[in-house]
């Protein structure tokens, strides 16, 4: 008994020790994973077959699985000793060097993140799905693997389920096969790569083929029922393609190229290898292109293929190798499709939020781990601006060549990065590193000489600025002067945004006249008071514009502004549903419902409908719109709340801390306080478990 007590003693420290690091003397090879997913429990039956070589004598090897259940453990095809903990697996037998050995690994999961199972309860035909999101480390709940990013692995992936469904995953698709009621998708990888990086997509959906000039299949996925919405959402995606081969100057790395939109996903998009997912928000019609398109996240993904996919950052204190990189050629993509005024003045629009963040004392040095987002992706990519404009083209793209590379399917620093820049450059980078990778201080002054030097509009909106503050002019007449001295869309918009408060009628009648639709929206934003009755013909013809956010605007606006046209409006704006988050709908509902002698058989049915929107049956950015929009001026119902309730355990963190937010708004009324009580006996466990802690209830 003592000597169980001691050995079980060491082998928790060897365990906790070894789990604590590297393990950079095992080199994990190949993988072959087996995986099916059983919906109602939420869980994941799954094998996997690891072979593995010794790099250094060792007595354990380990892998990141959390609270996983293991049937079976098999090292060499034969019982292994082994020890789980709530995060891991260790394996214990005197592994000896240069020798290469195969561990089976038979286990459940029931991950309470990274795989998400949605749709499951409602009542939509084809609105159920499950997709992963592994973020960084997070793969370890769902597949015992690596959390450490310098662990890469050739994945294989076999993936069983119901045959209605299409099962989305990493590398080739070379085997489909059905038995027992199953139907199991075989996906081979080529190459090595994070584990953080696996993913798989399940769910109803129909399939776009293109290739690439350079041959690379890409497969762009929609909902069935968005057949319409196809070319609008993935419209430029094969220019974006060729594009980034083109200007990286490395072919794409990787088997072939695949997008799936899902519901609710937790960010904008996730450049798993090979297989973006992305946030159905970005689904969209053409009128809402203007608006919201799917353009940037598009390239951004894209671009993580070979910055952070390809070459991996060592530890987050290296993050600007993945962000800065993909924010920057991202820019460079729209640059090539949208011209260079859209480049540089999204370069502008994040140099102000860049230097508002820095003379606050908030600034952050590009090699902080715990940087925000606006300093890995925007000050990232400014960096890569700036170094550019100091090495010339030829020796940037010769450099960025060299570092994919020499470090391709591999891990690097920044410092590695740095050397292969000095070395295709000739150019000792100490200032350059200072300035703008260890300093926290963003510097606008070299940031505002280059956009000057570089971007005439911007220019032009600079030095009119520097003349409305020290010139005795009036400041219409400077306004003016640039006004006429200007067709720049870009920069005749940003002066309706700022400035349009001392535009004369004329300018206004002029902006209005104008074909720009970014023009026209600025104008539709800016009016928060009544509209004049001298421009109320130019403000109802924004109801024509092809863009949902002019359109809601301009109907609101009109709205409040002539209550003796209320019934045009609405006639006019009927059938607008609008962008993804229904945003011309839901309101469209609002003010049908308020307003006097129109259609008032149908009130009740459009004040169900609106209410209706806060349904998880929704996106989750529908769901937040009609909460909003309801929660002004009406009067939420019992099903709202429980609707409410529901989202603030929603798997989104910035949609649950919008909910929690606004019902701890409604708890400190009484009346709701009360009410939500009464209401919970309705609620299912983790709901209650929640409230309970809110009002203290036990």
């Amino acid at each position: 008994m003592v000597q169980r007590i001691v050995l079980t003693v060491i082998f928790g420290l060897v365990f906790t020790n070894t789990c604590a690091q590297h393990q950079d003397k095992v080199d994990f090879v190949h993988a072959k994973v087996n995986i099916h997913p059983i919906v109602l429990e939420k869980a994941i039956e799954g094998t996997v077959n690891y072979k593995f070589k010794i790099l250094e004598n060792v007595d354990s090897v380990f892998l990141d699985a959390k609270k996983m259940a293991f049937k079976t453990v098999l090292l060499n095809h034969k019982k292994a000793t082994f020890k789980i903990s709530d995060t891991s697996i260790a394996i214990y037998r005197k592994f000896k060097k240069n020798r290469s050995y195969a561990l089976t690994l038979e286990y459940t999961a029931h991950p309470k993140q990274t795989v998400y199972f949605l749709g499951i309860h409602d009542t939509i035909i084809g609105n159920e799905q499950i997709w992963t999101q592994g973020q960084g480390k997070y793969t370890s709940h769902w597949l015992p693997s690596f959390d450490d990013m310098e662990e890469k692995v050739e994945f294989d992936l076999n993936i069983s389920f119901d045959p209605e469904y299409e099962v989305i995953a990493n590398g080739v698709l070379t085997k489909v096969r059905e038995n027992e009621g199953l139907k199991t998708w075989s996906y081979d990888m080529r190459d090595p790569m994070s584990s953080y990086l696996l993913a798989f997509a399940i769910g109803t959906y129909s399939k776009q083929q293109l290739t690439s000039s350079s041959g690379i299949s890409i497969e762009n996925y929609y909902y069935p029922k968005d057949s319409l919405k196809l070319e609008p959402t993935y419209r430029y995606t094969r220019s974006i393609f060729d594009f980034m081969e083109q200007e990286i100057g490395v072919p794409y790395p990787w088997q072939n190229y695949k997008q799936i939109p899902v519901k609710d996903f937790l960010y904008a998009g996730m450049e798993n290898t090979g297989t973006t997912i992305f946030s159905d928000g970005y689904v969209i019609d053409s009128i809402a292109f203007v608006d919201k398109n799917f353009v940037n996240v598009n390239a951004h993904e894209l671009a993580h293929q070979w910055f952070g996919n390809l070459v991996t950052e060592k530890n987050g204190s290296h993050h600007w190798l993945h962000e800065g990189f993909a924010t920057y050629y991202a820019y460079l993509a729209e640059k090539e499709i949208f011209g260079d005024d859209y480049f540089y003045w999204k370069l502008y629009d994040s140099a102000q939020q860049l230097k508002e963040q820095s003379s606050e004392g908030k600034g952050e040095a590009l090699t902080n781990p715990k940087a925000s987002s606006l300093t890995f992706y925007e000050k990232g990519a400014w960096a890569l601006v700036m170094l550019r404009n100091e090495l010339g083209d030829d020796a940037f793209k010769k450099g960025i060549k060299n570092y994919l590379g020499k470090y391709g399917f591999k891990n690097a620093t920044i410092d590695d990065f740095v050397s292969e820049m000095e070395s295709a450059s000739t150019t000792d980078l100490k200032s350059f590193e200072k300035v703008w990778l260890r300093s926290p201080d963003f510097p606008y002054e070299k940031v505002k000489e280059y956009l000057v030097s570089n971007a005439n509009g911007i220019s032009k909106f600079l030095a009119l600025k520097w003349k409305l503050t020290t010139s005795l002019e009036h400041k219409s007449n400077i306004i003016k002067e640039y006004w006429n001295a200007s067709n720049e869309e870009e920069l005749k918009m940003r002066m309706v945004l700022k400035y349009h408060k001392s535009f004369t009628p004329e300018m206004l009648k002029n902006a209005f006249n104008s074909e720009s639709i970014k023009i026209r929206q600025a104008l539709a934003l800016v009016y928060s008071q009544k509209i004049p009755l001298s421009l109320k013909k130019d403000y109802e013809s924004l109801l024509e514009d092809e863009s949902y956010i002019t359109q809601e605007n301009a109907l609101y606006r009109l709205w409040i502004s002539f209550p003796q046209d209320r019934r045009q409006y609405l006639e006019k704006t009927k059938g607008v549903i609008g962008l993804p988050n229904k945003n011309v709908r839901l309101l469209w509902l609002l003010l049908a419902s308020l307003t006097k002698d129109y259609d008032d058989d149908s009130k009740e049915v459009y004040l169900s409908e609106l209410y209706g929107y806060t349904s998880p049956q929704f996106s989750m950015e529908t769901r937040q719109a009609a909460f909003g929009i309801i929660g002004d001026v009406l009067e939420y119902t019992d099903q709202n709340i429980l609707d409410l309730i529901d989202a603030s355990i929603h798997h989104s963190w910035q949609f649950r801390k919008y909910a929690r937010q606004l019902l701890d708004t409604l708890l400190k009324d009484d009346r709701q306080r009360n009410r939500i009580i009464g209401l919970a006996k309705g609620m299912n466990d983790n709901e209650l478990r929640y409230i309970r802690t809110k009002l203290s209830l036990q």
